[in-house]
């Protein structure tokens, strides 16, 4: 700031200091309702369905927390049955507790390993036929393999 001889120069600083203050005092208002826009509820609730929306994995995070619910509440019921011991409860809320975690947190591993199990119990019993077929087959690309090489 300069420095101020007489009262004409600090009459039009005073207007110039006003001026400033009314439009610093504008522009915070106008940030303000802008700001207090974005947290109105709706307004929030919008913005995360939007991002829930665009989320490039949103099928695998549902199918993944459904199944550790599931299989968390599953297990549960298993453990405590018609039980209505306290001490067997508090156990079994731990385990589903636990079993939620761990299945939320891993599906993939838990996905495959439901698939391997999948394929053994309902696998096609391949007959001895079909046996000595897929062995001649699998014998015949091997030494083709070979003489190829």
């Amino acid at each position: 700031m300069r420095n101020i001889n007489n009262v004409a120069e600090l009459k039009k600083e005073i207007e110039f200091l006003q001026a400033e203050q009314l439009l610093k005092g504008q522009l915070l208002k106008d940030q303000f309702y802008l700001i207090s826009g974005n947290f109105k509820p709706l307004n929030l609730l919008k913005g995360s369905i939007s991002d829930l929306a665009t989320s490039p994995y949103l099928i695998e995070n549902i199918i993944g927390t459904t199944l550790g619910l599931t299989t968390g509440y599953l297990s549960k019921k298993i453990f405590i049955g018609a039980s209505g011991n306290i001490f067997r409860k508090l156990l079994g809320t731990a385990l589903q507790f636990g079993v939620t975690n761990l299945v939320a947190e891993h599906p993939d591993a838990i996905t495959s390993i439901g698939r391997f199990i999948f394929k053994k119990v309902f696998r096609k019993k391949e007959s001895k036929q079909e046996a000595i077929n897929r062995q001649i087959k699998e014998g015949l690309n091997t030494s083709y393999h070979r003489d190829n090489s």
